[in-house]
């Protein structure tokens, strides 16, 4: 477990796959130049974890991200790299961070941009999906600085009182999540 705990799993010369809008694939170029001024982009996947009482895993990411550091996310999120589809990148990751195996179902797709001081920027399509565990969380501190599950309600009160300290893309994929997904996340956690 030591090892998992301080284990880098994230390397900016690591390469993702670029696509265009219609996520056909153009190229692949390093994670460091993807993130670098405007951003390239490139595919990416949102993870959010549920247990049985139906909350929600988040995390504060690392201190050591150059991207929104020590801001509160979606359970996991990263790259598929080149060669990689979507499920084997979502499954390496989620056991790379969190130490996990679940299966994982596609809810959406979509494209967003988004600028962090003058340090870089995401320019993501990105998939989203959600998962259900109850297994003990064991996390990669190179990730995660924090972790925690919240209730859907004290989630909704955070965001609505702190928007400032959630990463954008986490605040874009719940809301889309609540109004599209409703349903389907409330049949996935038998509610």
């Amino acid at each position: 477990m030591e090892n998992h705990q301080k284990k880098q799993v994230s390397f900016d010369n690591e390469l993702l796959i670029l696509v265009n809008p219609q996520d056909e694939i153009i190229g692949y170029l390093d994670k460091k130049a993807c993130h670098q001024g405007e951003g390239k982009l490139h595919r990416a996947f949102s993870i959010f974890i549920f247990n049985s009482k139906g909350q929600v895993l988040v995390q504060k990411r690392s201190a050591q991200k150059p991207l929104w550091p020590l801001f509160w996310s979606n359970s996991c999120c990263s790259h598929p790299r080149k060669g990689e589809t979507y499920e084997v990148a979502t499954q390496r990751r989620l056991r790379e961070e969190l130490g996990v195996e679940t299966d994982l179902i596609f809810l959406f797709k979509f494209q967003y941009q988004a600028k962090f001081n003058e340090k870089g920027s995401e320019n993501e399509l990105c998939s989203v999906y959600i998962g259900k565990s109850d297994d003990p969380i064991q996390v990669n501190e190179n990730e995660i600085a924090e972790w925690k599950y919240m209730d859907i309600s004290e989630l909704e009160a955070e965001l609505q009182t702190h928007p400032e300290r959630f990463t954008p893309w986490f605040k874009m994929e719940w809301q889309q999540m609540k109004k599209a997904y409703q349903e389907e996340i409330n049949k996935f956690l038998n509610k």
